[in-house]
């Protein structure tokens, strides 16, 4: 995953990439494998949430999300986690500039 966080104004701006293939039903279906997509995606900072969210299979390959809070300062690590349909998961830290 690949992880940009920016303050400005006491406003953390966060955008992010999960690379991942995102297979839906149909697509697996015609390649003969297992679908597999992801389904949940969380952000903490300073053992704050500050995003969770389920996904469906109808985000495109490799999927960018971008969001805002507020509650935290450069130099605090963002940590960002996804986990799939398969159970795989990846996590993923950045420092907020």
């Amino acid at each position: 995953m690949e992880i940009k966080a920016k303050i400005k104004d006491d406003i953390v701006t966060v955008k992010a990439m999960a690379k991942h293939p995102m297979l839906t039903y149909d697509v697996a279906k015609k390649q003969g494998v297992e679908a597999n997509f992801i389904t949940h995606i969380s952000a903490t900072v300073n053992n704050k949430v500050v995003l969770d969210m389920s996904t469906s299979q109808f985000l495109s390959k490799n999927p960018i999300f971008k969001f805002s809070f507020k509650g935290a300062a450069a130099g605090d690590k963002i940590t960002m986690t996804w986990v799939d349909l398969l159970g795989a998961t990846e996590t993923t830290d950045a420092v907020i500039k």
